[in-house]
């Protein structure tokens, strides 16, 4: 057992914490980064199999003004690939290539259900009254990444007009909060145009963040090598200003008081300061408030029952392919990111009141009544689909093709098959139901051509990742939120009740992503840096 001690220990080696460790070490200050797994970038990862790369969690990146100039600050060059996207339901395919594309989407969704014609015009009008306000919210790069002091030019001409228009946007941001689903209902009463537009998002999605994505499929890249170049680039940088990183670290037990945590091989670490950028509840299951004076542990368990009452976010299945077959009979159909729904009638309550159903009364279920249930998700569900090479021909072996195929799935489905002993049989009919529409729709013949195949579970990424519910983008919107989710108060989000210890990343503010992951890491970063 060894003991360490350093200014800043960073638990979590995802984006969000290795933001704040690249910030705390760029400063000088003694820095540790830990983490559980084997490499950094936590869900945002590459990895090569057979020849051929794949990239695990986020498929392309966003840059919402956050992402490239953090980068250039971080004096990381990296060749970053435009990744555009394309949406397609059943034989139609629209590639995204600017706003105006917005207009083709309109007439996909008018060829697919002419009796809406009014809602759908109803529905793009919205849309380009949100498409502004991100116009407005990244429109410019993040001043959190820009050198005000010296940067004059910037903050005359480009910041202080620009934050007018955002004080206004984001006042109307908030006004749009509604569940998706709700918003779209108000107009129209056509279900499976309403699952066509929604089902693209996890559930309860706030109205702005899921519509406001016709402009962030604008705004994705794509690192050459793979998304894995990002989160490997930063750890090349911490090292290169002096921070420690220590992996297959699992921390089982903080204790404030002490200011002291501890892996699970009972090593300890001694810190200044602390900042998890890790799952949260798994911080305050390990958290030792004796010690601490009575009102700040009073505060800590009230913080604690929220965190431990909540629920992670949906998850999501991933299949990975190896296909025999040249990379340009894939471009012949769509670009390389590529959201595609076999079926135009949407999914109904297949994933609401169905899977509620399922849940409930899995142990009085049949397997066959399940794989029914299973039948109609995959046949009606929307799939993202990556292929790597179509953005970066090196990524697989000459005259074959990578693909990554993947839908939101629900954590407690795996979870149960798991306790009922057939967790692999049900992956292997979920893989197979997947390559059959997909076969039989947009790639026909694809299930004839595979020549390595394997999957990820909701319960490979607790394993991998360490998420609660294998969630990718922290906590669910079907139940009341435990963090900050108003992006006026977005600083906020780093503070905890615990002394000297802030949090960071998808769990620390809602809605999160790769861009509020390291958002809140230079967030944490700054206010060390400011105690220290």
């Amino acid at each position: 057992m060894k003991n360490q001690k350093h200014n800043v220990v960073i638990v979590g080696a995802g984006m969000a914490g290795l933001t704040a460790a690249a910030y705390v070490a760029k400063e000088g200050a003694d820095v540790l980064l830990v983490d559980k797994g084997t490499k950094c970038g936590g869900l945002l990862n590459s990895f090569q199999q057979d020849g051929f790369l794949f990239d695990v969690g986020a498929r392309s990146i966003e840059n919402s003004g956050i992402i490239r100039p953090m980068l250039k600050q971080l004096e990381i060059d990296l060749e970053l690939l435009d990744s555009p996207v394309s949406i397609g339901v059943e034989d139609e395919v629209i590639n995204l290539t600017s706003l105006d594309s917005l207009q083709d989407y309109e007439q996909l969704l008018k060829k697919l259900y002419p009796e809406s014609s009014e809602d759908i015009d109803r529905i793009i009008s919205f849309i380009k009254k949100i498409l502004k306000d991100m116009a407005i919210l990244y429109g410019i790069d993040n001043p959190f990444f820009r050198d005000l002091t010296h940067d004059k030019k910037y903050l005359f001409t480009e910041l202080l007009p620009w934050f007018v228009k955002f004080q206004l946007a984001i006042r109307r941001i908030n006004k749009r909060s509604e569940p998706v689903e709700e918003c779209l209902k108000s107009m129209s009463s056509n279900q499976s145009l309403i699952d066509i537009i929604s089902q693209h998002f996890f559930k309860n999605t706030p109205t702005f963040f899921a519509l406001g994505y016709f402009y962030v499929y604008l705004d994705y890249f794509y690192p050459k090598g793979g998304t894995g170049q990002v989160p490997a680039s930063i750890e090349g940088k911490i090292k290169e200003w002096g921070g420690n990183l220590q992996f297959e670290t699992e921390i089982t037990e903080v204790v404030p008081s002490e200011q002291l945590a501890r892996d699970a091989h009972g090593n300890s670490y001694s810190y200044d300061f602390l900042i998890w950028a890790a799952d949260l509840k798994r911080l305050y299951e390990m958290l030792k408030t004796d010690g601490l004076e009575d009102n700040i542990s009073h505060q800590i368990d009230v913080q604690r029952k929220k965190i431990l009452e909540s629920r992670g976010g949906e998850s999501v299945f991933t299949l990975f392919l190896g296909i025999n077959d040249n990379p340009d009979t894939f471009r012949d159909i769509s670009n390389g990111h590529f959201f595609y729904t076999p079926s135009k009638k949407g999914m109904g309550e297949v994933h609401r009141s169905d899977l509620t159903s399922l849940l409930r009364n899995f142990e009085n279920t049949s397997k066959d009544q399940i794989l029914a249930w299973l039948d109609e998700y995959c046949r009606l569900n929307t799939y993202e689909i990556s292929i790597p090479s179509l953005r970066d021909p090196s990524l697989s072996p000459d005259g074959k093709t990578g693909l990554i195929a993947s839908l939101l799935f629900d954590y407690a489905i795996f979870e149960k098959v798991q306790e009922a002993g057939w967790y692999e049989e049900f992956k292997t009919e979920l893989e197979n139901r997947i390559l059959d529409n997909l076969s039989n729709t947009i790639y026909p013949g694809l299930k004839d051509k595979v020549i390595l195949r394997f999957s990820s579970t909701p319960l490979t990424i607790i394993k991998k990742a360490g998420t609660s519910q294998g969630a990718i983008t922290g906590w669910t919107s079907e139940s009341t939120v435990p963090v900050i989710h108003d992006l006026r108060t977005i600083q906020k989000s780093i503070h905890t009740p615990i002394p000297r210890i802030y949090q960071a990343g998808q769990w620390a503010y809602s809605p999160a992503g790769i861009p509020t992951a390291s958002i809140t890491g230079w967030l944490a970063a700054q206010q060390v840096l400011k105690k220290k």
